[in-house]
């Protein structure tokens, strides 16, 4: 038997999970058009090379590996705010992080930073401590939107169990 990717620790992203390029869930400059870009760390701040991410909203999907800096990129449309039987969800994207050391992938949150009015009034936000929530929040630069993905330390990105 061949094993799985949560039966082994990494690396091993280049053959258990390849895939051509496929970081666009939208192309560039589709009306709407949203692009992230950020860097994954380990827990003493170095730039994890190796790692995939996977980000989903809908019916939009995108995945990308990180460069030899950490480094990652989507384009995505554009997610609205959406509510259901447990309040408001600001914009957001879900995203996965699949990463050598790790068993199973990490699932976290990339909230958009337009509106601070549905922040504050976020469901799932509200169950994570003040200082913590900006590890869940871009940032906007002149390219789009910045997130960084710090797996460990006094940064550590918010996660959650699924």
């Amino acid at each position: 038997m061949v094993p799985t990717p949560s039966q082994t620790v990494g690396p091993f992203f280049g053959f258990a999970m390849p895939f051509a390029g496929d970081a666009e869930a939208v192309p560039p400059g589709t009306p709407g058009a949203l692009r992230i870009e950020g860097q994954v760390f380990d827990g003493s701040g170095a730039a994890v090379p190796d790692a995939i991410l996977e980000v989903f909203e809908g019916e939009q999907f995108a995945r990308c590996r990180t460069d030899e800096e950490g480094a990652f990129h989507f384009t995505v449309r554009r997610p609205a705010a959406v509510t259901d039987g447990e309040g408001i969800h600001a914009p957001h994207l879900n995203l996965l992080v699949f990463a050598r050391g790790l068993l199973r992938q990490l699932a976290t949150r990339i909230y958009l930073p337009a509106d601070p009015d549905a922040l504050a009034r976020d469901a799932f936000l509200a169950h994570v401590e003040q200082p913590r929530r900006h590890t869940l929040i871009a940032r906007e630069t002149a390219a789009g939107l910045h997130f960084d993905v710090h797996l460990q330390g006094p940064d550590e990105t918010v996660f959650v169990a699924i």
